[in-house]
């Protein structure tokens, strides 16, 4: 399937209606028929402002980019980022163009890898 790769960076702290942006962004994402997205939280980062955020033992969390990330279609895209604008959620994004889809053990079991190998006798 042909479709977006929608990236939604957000500070780890910011709220939006108490929640926290990414849970309150994948939340919304899921009400609106998204099948999927993921946060991933920075071991370090800076943004445009040029100030370098990293974790370290005796700071406060909370500092730290979270990447929320979407495989989607381009009307799911436009939505998201729609929401986000209209809520006033200060963020930066990527769209990029990908090709995604699934691969499950059914799929694998009928593409003849486990049959060829079940054919071979063991040495």
């Amino acid at each position: 399937m042909n479709g977006l790769y929608l990236k939604i960076y957000l500070l780890e702290k910011r709220r939006v209606h108490g929640l926290l942006a990414y849970e309150w962004l994948l939340e919304q994402a899921r009400g609106m028929g998204v099948h999927g997205g993921t946060a991933f939280r920075a071991i370090a980062g800076f943004g445009r402002h040029g100030a370098l955020h990293e974790e370290h033992f005796f700071e406060l969390a909370g500092d730290l980019p979270v990447e929320v990330g979407f495989c989607c279609g381009e009307a799911e895209a436009e939505r998201l980022l729609a929401l986000v604008e209209r809520e006033g959620v200060p963020c930066f994004h990527v769209t990029l163009a990908a090709r995604f889809g699934e691969v499950t053990a059914r799929e694998r079991e009928t593409s003849g890898e486990n049959s060829e190998r079940s054919k071979k006798p063991e040495k």
